[in-house]
């Protein structure tokens, strides 16, 4: 069978990231089959193995050999979570792909209700969380935070409350394909492309079993990629404080005359002038901090580096040809 001929076979690809998640994925399998069985259309499951260490490789490869529906990408290393949703676009046949988490927080039970909205027309279905089980109040304040702060900044209008749980057709799909930076946020991308979307609500479950893969370190690096790669106002702050210390120095100078030529000792001694260096030299540096983050980002970029490197995969996809991809 060509490539094509097995594209046009499978309707819906479900690609899920995994990376040490063995407890979970027998549940995760059962769930998704029982899912996509019901809704009546050709389906396949990508499971992308992001250098998993507890097993989950040989349970993947092994789910593989029961159902000829379950499609494993064996990563060589841990590549991140973000490139893994980016292989498991890649290696996709569907006409439609539905990504979502190993964890079953993203229930399964809500693709009919994405596929629904794209059998309307849309081409991408996006899963709002109205309710989050499960997390601290700390995790549901920083991702609030998160949320509402990339939509002001960026230039895209990325919706809030939403994950990188969703349905795309396969036109969105080959547009993301071209799009091969590595530090990667997709549901900015996705946002980026356009096309027409839509929302549908729904109950995020708390994780089945296992530890969040997605600390406050890794937050904190996904949210420094949405904002250097979707925004110049890191860049544009850092100009502000320029100005901002420019201006008091342009006020300060004809007071500080003045207080000198009134005999004032206010300013008399080292104290003043260490207050004043200190605070134009952490200006200085946290200029420098932000100007460094875009140029590590276009060093990394310019190295041409692939994505990631696959150990297994399925042979019967057109995978993007770019030096970015091998």
């Amino acid at each position: 069978m060509s490539v094509m001929e097995a594209r046009e076979a499978v309707t819906i690809t479900v690609a899920v990231p995994v990376y040490n998640e063995v407890e979970i994925l027998p549940e995760l399998y059962r769930r998704v089959r029982e899912v996509m069985e019901g809704l009546g259309e050709s389906w396949e499951l990508i499971l992308v193995d992001d250098g998993s260490t507890d097993g989950s490789t040989e349970l993947i490869l092994g789910l593989a050999e029961q159902d000829p529906r379950v499609r494993p990408v064996i990563f060589a290393r841990n590549f991140g979570h973000q490139i893994a949703i980016t292989a498991g676009l890649d290696y996709s046949r569907g006409r439609a792909v539905v990504v979502m988490d190993a964890d079953l927080q993203d229930p399964p039970e809500v693709i009919p209700d994405l596929v629904a909205r794209w059998r309307e027309g849309y081409d991408v279905v996006y899963a709002v969380r109205t309710e989050r089980e499960g997390e601290t109040w700390f995790k549901k304040f920083t991702a609030a935070l998160f949320y509402r702060l990339i939509y002001r900044i960026t230039d895209v209008g990325i919706p809030m409350d939403t994950g990188d749980f969703r349905l795309l057709d396969r036109q969105v799909v080959e547009v993301l394909k071209r799009m091969r930076e590595r530090h990667r946020f997709p549901r900015g991308m996705v946002a980026w492309v356009g096309f027409r979307q839509v929302g549908v609500p729904y109950k995020r479950a708390a994780r089945l079993a296992g530890e969040t893969k997605y600390p406050f370190r890794k937050m904190f690096r996904l949210a420094l990629d949405a904002i250097t790669g979707f925004s110049y106002f890191p860049l544009q702050i850092a100009t502000y404080m320029g100005f901002f210390c420019a201006g008091v120095s342009a006020l300060a100078i004809p007071v500080v005359i003045a207080l000198r030529l009134a005999g004032s000792q206010a300013f008399h001694g080292q104290a003043t002038t260490l207050i004043a260096v200190l605070f134009l030299g952490g200006v200085q540096l946290i200029s420098l901090g932000i100007v460094g983050e875009y140029i590590g980002r276009l060093y990394d970029e310019v190295k041409g580096r692939p994505l990631y490197v696959v150990r297994e995969a399925p042979a019967d996809v057109d995978r993007p040809q770019s030096p970015n991809t091998q």
